[in-house]
């Protein structure tokens, strides 16, 4: 439970798209956001522990897919940046579960999670039980997903108290972060790569 809520509110790219997305959008956008990990995190837990058994080298694979969460990253934060409130109120334009899911998918952190700690304890807790590495999971995601329900529910009530500039501001700053984040990405990718 504890791993659980503070990958929730550590910061990062579905912490970030969270607020952001709750901000522009509303309170229902940061929730279905929240809820990524449960629709991601399946392939990316299978995919992981596949890694882990067939790749002796998986450190190139790693970086490759680094370099391509900080190019998503960087993509979100133009949006950010550029963001104008009459340009996305439309309801064509709110796409904030698929931007979840591609920044999940490409983000690195889910993978080192499953690969280094998240699969190593589902193989120890099978050792001891094979009802472990379920309630492991379970405990694991309610606190996930439950922090970062909390995160977009607390944003949206904030959301109302703020003036329209500072509003702006606040979606601009965090296009800086997920520039910072891709930034950190990218550093990664090199460690990973060379």
């Amino acid at each position: 439970m504890v791993l659980g809520f503070v990958a929730g509110i550590s910061p990062g790219p579905i912490f970030a798209l969270v607020i952001t997305e709750t901000l522009k959008h509303g309170k229902k956008e940061g929730i279905r956001l929240a809820c990524v990990p449960l629709i991601t995190d399946i392939p990316i837990i299978i995919l992981s522990l596949l890694l882990l058994s067939l790749l002796a080298d998986y450190n190139t694979w790693l970086g490759i897919l680094t370099l391509l969460g900080a190019v998503f990253l960087l993509y979100l934060a133009y949006e950010n940046l550029s963001y104008i409130p009459q340009q996305h109120l439309g309801p064509g334009r709110i796409n904030s579960f698929s931007k979840g899911i591609i920044a999940n998918f490409l983000s690195p952190h889910p993978y080192l999670f499953w690969i280094l700690i998240g699969g190593p304890m589902i193989v120890k807790a099978n050792k001891i039980h094979s009802i472990l590495p379920y309630l492991f999971v379970m405990a694991f995601y309610l606190m996930l997903v439950g922090s970062k329900l909390l995160i977009a529910i607390l944003v949206h009530k904030l959301k109302n108290i703020l003036q329209s500039k500072m509003f702006i501001y606040l979606i601009r700053i965090l296009g800086l972060v997920l520039i910072l984040f891709a930034v950190i990405l990218i550093l990664d990718a090199v460690n990973y790569i060379f």
